[in-house]
């Protein structure tokens, strides 16, 4: 049982909550976005290249045009300043994931070895699982997660931040906790932020993502929650387990990254199997993407980077859009799914 309610919480978040809702509700009950992100976080809505901005930032706004443009003969591209560090690629945003509770030992070594060969961020596994996954993927650059408190949330606060800590001292680098749904469903603010803040200091120095089950939230639970975790000092926000109602849209993607910022990453995850949703959701604010899928994802955007493009439209008078040529007149070189899958 929770403790007695605190006024003073109750009044801090009512008075956050009404703050965050007036800045998201427009003229008319129309949402309106918070303060405009940097360009560099911007999709690029400019369509062909004849109606380009010119904004320099393509590295970054357009990534999928640039490897096109690489896989043409282009070495080299130039950017604008404030452009920022742009993804190598889609592959370093996946957390590389393994759930389900019939995951045996042959599936981490294979999902292990996938992530190896794809250079995934990480590999996302139950607890159990994070001495062999830290043992197998040691000096690959490949991190390790482990899901805390999965899938339901509903663990008492000292039960998750001990299950963080053994995952921590197992190996994990990261901790994707699920935040106690019935708790922020019954307003019992006080309790969801100790649970956050109990995994947080456990963890240290392990970063931690806070699962919000998007799908089952109203649009001011979602706010409140964001926030929650923000105050709580996660590191991330994450829409879905992927065992819940639903899974990561765009929409809420673009709604946690406007509420935190660049202070916080986002991951989306639950639902997301191809390139195009990958793409889509980085666009929206993602930074990093939960997916079971992974191998599929990448093997999708690699073929849409090797597809010859369209015809010669008509002459422009922008000949640096042309691709490079070697000194003979040719192009410059350019620059297996698993068994079984996670919830994701």
């Amino acid at each position: 049982m929770s403790e007695p309610r605190d006024p003073q919480v109750e009044q801090l978040v009512a008075e956050i909550q009404r703050r965050v809702l007036l800045r998201l509700q427009g003229a008319g009950g129309q949402t309106a976005p918070l303060a405009a992100a940097p360009l560099r976080e911007q999709p690029c809505q400019d369509g062909p290249s004849e109606n380009c901005s010119a904004c320099g930032l393509c590295a970054v706004r357009r990534p999928e045009a640039v490897r096109t443009l690489a896989a043409e003969g282009a070495s080299r591209i130039g950017s604008a300043e404030g452009t920022g560090r742009a993804a190598d690629d889609i592959a370093a945003m996946i957390d590389h994931t393994l759930l389900k509770a019939d995951a045996t030992s042959a599936d981490v070594q294979r999902l292990c070895d996938e992530a190896r060969k794809h250079r995934f961020a990480s590999v996302c596994v139950n607890t159990s699982f994070v001495p062999q996954a830290r043992r197998l993927l040691t000096g690959s650059g490949v991190m390790v997660c482990a899901v805390v408190g999965f899938p339901l949330g509903a663990m008492a606060p000292s039960a998750k931040a001990f299950e963080a800590r053994e995952a921590v001292r197992a190996g994990a680098e990261e901790i994707d906790m699920v935040i106690n749904q019935g708790a922020l469903k019954s307003r019992d603010y006080a309790l969801v932020h100790e649970d956050i803040r109990k995994v947080v200091e456990a963890s240290r120095p392990a970063r931690v993502k806070v699962i919000l089950e998007t799908g089952a939230l109203t649009q001011e639970e979602k706010v409140i929650g964001i926030t929650l975790s923000k105050v709580a000092g996660a590191h991330f926000v994450k829409t879905s387990t992927g065992f819940g109602p639903g899974g990561a849209t765009v929409e809420d993607v673009a709604l946690m990254r406007r509420l935190v910022g660049s202070d916080m990453g986002v991951k989306a995850s639950g639902g997301v199997r191809t390139c195009e949703d990958a793409t889509k959701m980085r666009a929206a604010g993602a930074s990093r993407i939960g997916a079971s899928a992974s191998v599929a994802i990448v093997a999708q955007c690699q073929n849409k980077a090797s597809e010859p493009p369209p015809g010669p439209g008509p002459a422009t008078s922008r000949p640096w859009l042309n691709k490079a040529k070697g000194s003979a007149g040719k192009p410059a070189a350019p620059a297996t799914a698993s068994g079984k899958t996670g919830g994701y």
